[in-house]
C-alpha cells in the first residue's frame, strides 16, 4: 500500500488539474469501490470548485466550494491517470507494471480551469481504494479521519507528542507506529528504515523507548519522510511520479527488502522477522 510519501508525490501531480478547478462532468462506471460510493455522488461534484488538494496521512482531500470534501484512498492498486493537451501523465504510476487495462477505470473526472479542460481517470483492478464525501467542517471527525495521530511533517508532530503517545503502550514499537493514532501516514517501509536510523530494535515495547530515544526516533522519521518525497519515492511495485520517473528512495534503503545483505553501519546480515503479519527487517547488532 503506498505510504505518505507515495501519497504525498500523487498529490503534487494532481494539484495542477484539480487545484482551482470545476467538476465539469464526472462519471462512474459501477456502484463502489472498496465501499459503495456516495448517494447522487455526480451530482454533489458537478459543477464544484476544487478550492484546495490536500493530504491526511494516506488520504487525499479536495475541499470544494460547497462545503464537502472529497476523500480518496489509493488502497493497494489505485492509480489516477491526467490527460490534457499537452500529453498525459500518471501521478504515482508503476513504472514497469501493466499499463492499466481501460476496465478498470472506475471513476472519471472532467475538469475545468480557465477554460482549459483536463481528464483524471481513476483506475483500481483490486478495488481496494475508496472515494466518499463528507462536510468539511466536520472532516476531522469523520470516520476516516477520527482519531488519528499528528502529521509527521506537521508542527503537531513533536518528540515530546511521540514520547507522550508511545508511554504506556506495551506493543512492539514497530506496531505502534504503524498505528495510526500514534502519527498518521507511517507504514511499513518508513518505519523499517526510521527505527535502523535510530538504533531501536523492532521488538523493543514502546514504553521501553526512552524520552531521548523518542527525540531520535522522531528526527529520523522525520528526516526518511522528507527523502523519499525529495527522491519520488520508492518503487516497490515499480511506483513512479507524475512525469514517468520511479521513485528512486528504494535505492536507500539500508534495511528494508535487504535480509540477509550486510549492514550498512556493521556488516552484520540484515535479519527478517514477522510482526502482525508484515515483513520487519532490522539489525540486530546494531539496533537495541
Amino acid at each position: 500500500m503506498p505510504e505518505l510519501p507515495e501519497v504525498e508525490i500523487v498529490r503534487r501531480g494532481l494539484a495542477p488539474a484539480m487545484e482551482g478547478a470545476v467538476f465539469s462532468s464526472v462519471e462512474t462506471r459501477r456502484p463502489d469501490l472498496r465501499f459503495p460510493l456516495p448517494q447522487k455522488f455526480r451530482d454533489r461534484l458537478q459543477g464544484t470548485r476544487v478550492d484546495a488538494l490536500r493530504r491526511r496521512g494516506k488520504y487525499l482531500i479536495a475541499d470544494l466550494g460547497s462545503g464537502e470534501s472529497l476523500i480518496m484512498h489509493l488502497g493497494m492498486t489505485g492509480r489516477f491517470t491526467v490527460s490534457k493537451a499537452a500529453g498525459t501523465v500518471r501521478p504515482g504510476d508503476f513504472y514497469r507494471a501493466d499499463p492499466g487495462d481501460p476496465a478498470h477505470d472506475h471513476v472519471s473526472f472532467v475538469m475545468r480551469k480557465r477554460r482549459l479542460e483536463s481528464r483524471i481517470d481513476y483506475n483500481d483492478p483490486r478495488r481496494f481504494g475508496f472515494m466518499d464525501l463528507e462536510r468539511t467542517n466536520g472532516l476531522d471527525n469523520s470516520r476516516h479521519l477520527a482519531g488519528m495521530g499528528p502529521e509527521p511533517l506537521g508542527p503537531d508532530f513533536t518528540p515530546q507528542s511521540l514520547n507522550a503517545a508511545l508511554s504506556g503502550r506495551s506493543a512492539p514499537i514497530k506496531a505502534a507506529l504503524l498505528d495510526q493514532a500514534v502519527v498518521a501516514g507511517l507504514g511499513n517501509i518508513y518505519v523499517c528504515e526510521a527505527l535502523f536510523r535510530a538504533k531501536i530494535s523492532p521488538r523493543r515495547q514502546a514504553y521501553n523507548v526512552s524520552a531521548a530515544k523518542s527525540a531520535l526516533l522522531h528526527e529520523t522519521i522525520r528526516e526518511v519522510l522528507a527523502e523519499a518525497i525529495e527522491a519520488g519515492g520508492s518503487t516497490l511495485r515499480d511506483f513512479a511520479a507524475s512525469d514517468g520517473a520511479p521513485g528512486f528512495f528504494q535505492d536507500r534503503f539500508q534495511v528494508y527488502g535487504r535480509e540477509k545483505e550486510p549492514c550498512p553501519s556493521c556488516g552484520a546480515p540484515i535479519g527478517r522477522l514477522v510482526q502482525s503479519g508484515r515483513s520487519t527487517f532490522y539489525c540486530g547488532k546494531c539496533q537495541r
